[in-house]
């Protein structure tokens, strides 16, 4: 029943500011909500408050007791949804894969299947001695993804 409603309300304050979205709705056994959104240009403090004002101002407290806590996705949180690699293409980005791999490269796409990088990278030379330097490119599936984070690089 709290989950219903904290859903159809969450779902009108996201329509209220198509620049946000839901990453993750979370009900505990003791009515403790917690919802992580995240936005397009980011999410300010303003944008969490006005989503917790929704929710909190539609429910009766007398009906069911409840906790509520809106908070934006971290900037070192995994990605979790396509809107959010849409977002970080052009960004550096490491990405653990379901073959235990890890790759990490520069997102130069991001569609609703899949994410592509491209990362340069030292071989040996096809004839003769020495190394010379390879543009790679690899597309991966969302599916192969374990974990996925933007590499905050300064």
């Amino acid at each position: 029943m709290l989950k219903e409603k904290v859903t159809n309300l969450l779902q009108e304050a996201l329509d209220e500011n198509p620049n946000l979205f839901l990453i993750s709705l979370d009900i505990q056994g003791n009515n403790e909500v917690k919802i992580i959104i995240d936005g397009d240009t980011g999410v300010r403090v303003e944008d969490c408050m006005a989503v917790s004002r929704k929710v909190e101002h539609n429910l009766d407290r007398e009906e069911e007791d409840f906790s509520l806590e809106v908070m934006s996705a971290g900037a070192t949180s995994p990605l979790k949804i396509p809107r959010q690699y849409k977002k970080n293409v052009g960004r550096h980005l490491e990405v653990k894969k379901e073959d235990g791999s890890q790759v990490e490269g520069l997102m130069t796409d991001a569609t609703e299947t899949d994410v592509t990088l491209t990362w340069k990278t030292r071989e040996p030379k096809p004839v003769g001695k020495g190394k010379v330097t390879v543009q790679k490119i690899e597309t991966i599936p969302y599916s192969e993804i374990v974990q996925a984070k933007v590499m905050i690089k300064f």
